[in-house]
């Protein structure tokens, strides 16, 4: 028996050495990653393989077994890194383009259960008054904790027209809540605009998409011919999305050749830094729709809405504009995901998403684990805030050794000892209820009457 499994380690440490081989990572540049393979290790790894195929009391799928592996090891390095199997591969790159099959939930892993982040707008998720920071303990009846967060995620998506039970814990209740929902095609609309003020535009990013930064410059432009001479920009609940998108929506208020964000991680690819630059918003051979933006677009008085379910490319924009001192940003401490994740793509459809590269803002401000915090400290509501996990709070979050100097974190004020969140009526982003809004609106009043008294 031990001759075979010592036979079986060495079969599969040889497996090990041609897949590093065939995967060629640009990361073998690196000293760390051209060193033996630790070959005691995967012979270990060999005999559990091997234990598990002999004696475990079912036979099991190889295929089932080297997935697994896969996951583990990737999940235990931080919150985003994963192993994605063909149908999470292929909900990845359809959420890119703005549509996919769910309930509309951002989600992160704490103690073992499933953390809203963000609930995504004109969602089910997000018409049943799930709130960021609700804990999802059951799916049906399948207990959440011990679950991988792909495998949640999986139990989570489905046909459009199926329901799922949700049983959700939310700081505050003493009782769990069950909530049906019903799944749908996700079709998130990036950008919305409207006039809230006579001169005042108001747009809303509800997620970076492909195309979000060319949506946003026509937004502007219509709003621009209806009078429009200040801007508010609403990065709420947004949880990011792609980097160019981000990189596009700052140029539209930047000026030309600005820097937006760099990128720093061990290799030499993932040292980046991007620009307001077509080389870095566009993709492909599209014209560059920056250019038909009116000029004055760059100059008008702008406030940045944010808070605590801000994360990636919303810190990111929120970040750079702050650090080029093109607006002021208003609200609560932003969510802190400030790091890469590559897609690199492997046999069978499926693929990882690895940790490459953390982001840092012009200044050279870490964006990981502290987020962006505002010019001017605006609670979510008048009795405060609503309970919110944050990058901070994920298990393994990636830290930030020898971080360059950053803002002190800013604490919203606490609710009051007689309130908890339940007592925080829900409110529609961008509606009259809207608290930051109008302070942001203050905020952008007085930065009218300074400017025509330069």
């Amino acid at each position: 028996m031990r001759g075979k499994l010592q036979q079986a380690g060495l079969v599969f440490v040889g497996l090990c050495a041609g897949v590093a081989l065939s995967l060629n990572f640009s990361a073998s540049a690196n000293k760390d990653a051209t060193s033996p393979l630790p070959v005691e290790e995967l012979r270990s790894f060999a005999e559990v393989f091997n234990a598990i195929k002999q004696g475990y009391v079912e036979p099991v799928d190889d295929k089932k077994l080297i997935d697994g592996a896969i996951s583990g090891m990737l999940s235990s390095l931080d919150p985003h890194s994963a192993y994605l199997d063909p149908d999470a591969y292929k909900d990845l790159q359809a959420g890119t383009q703005g549509e996919f099959g769910g309930l509309g939930i951002e989600v992160g892993i704490e103690d073992g259960f499933i953390k809203v982040i963000s609930p995504i707008e004109d969602t089910p998720a997000f018409r049943a008054g799930i709130r960021p920071g609700d804990l999802i303990i059951k799916l049906d009846d399948t207990v959440v904790k011990g679950l991988s967060l792909n495998d949640a995620v999986k139990k989570m998506r489905g046909k459009p027209k199926t329901k799922i039970r949700l049983t959700i814990a939310r700081k505050g209740e003493n009782k769990t809540m069950e909530l049906t929902l019903t799944r749908e095609i996700i079709q998130v609309q990036s950008v919305k605009a409207k006039m809230i003020e006579p001169g005042v535009g108001y747009l809303r990013i509800a997620q970076f998409q492909e195309n979000t930064a060319s949506a946003l410059t026509h937004e502007l432009g219509k709003l621009e011919k209806q009078g429009m001479k200040a801007i508010i920009l609403d990065l709420r609940n947004d949880p990011g999305g792609l980097l160019h998108a981000a990189v596009g929506v700052s140029g539209a208020f930047l000026p030309a050749k600005a820097l937006v964000v760099s990128t720093d991680g061990r290799t030499e690819d993932s040292r980046h830094k991007f620009y307001a630059s077509p080389d870095d918003y566009l993709r492909g051979n599209r014209d560059d729709f920056l250019k038909s933006l009116p000029a004055d677009i760059k100059t008008m008085p702008l406030v940045v809405l944010v808070n605590g379910a801000s994360a990636s490319a919303s810190e990111i924009v929120a970040g750079a504009l702050q650090d080029n001192k093109r607006g002021v940003i208003v609200g609560t401490q932003t969510f802190g995901k400030g790091s890469v994740q590559s897609i690199l793509a492997l046999g069978g459809n499926a693929a990882i998403k690895l940790t490459t590269a953390r982001y840092y803002t012009p200044s050279g401000r870490s964006i990981q684990a502290k987020g962006i915090a505002p010019d001017i400290l605006v609670n979510d509501t008048p009795s405060g805030n609503y309970a919110l996990i944050r990058e901070a709070d994920l298990e393994n979050h990636l830290n930030v050794p020898g971080a360059a100097a950053s803002r002190p974190a800013i604490k919203a004020a606490p609710l009051a000892p007689e309130e908890g969140p339940e007592a925080i009526a829900p409110f529609e982003l961008g509606g009259k209820n809207d608290h930051q809004l109008a302070q942001a609106l203050n905020v952008l009043k007085g930065m009218q009457i300074a400017q025509r008294n330069r």
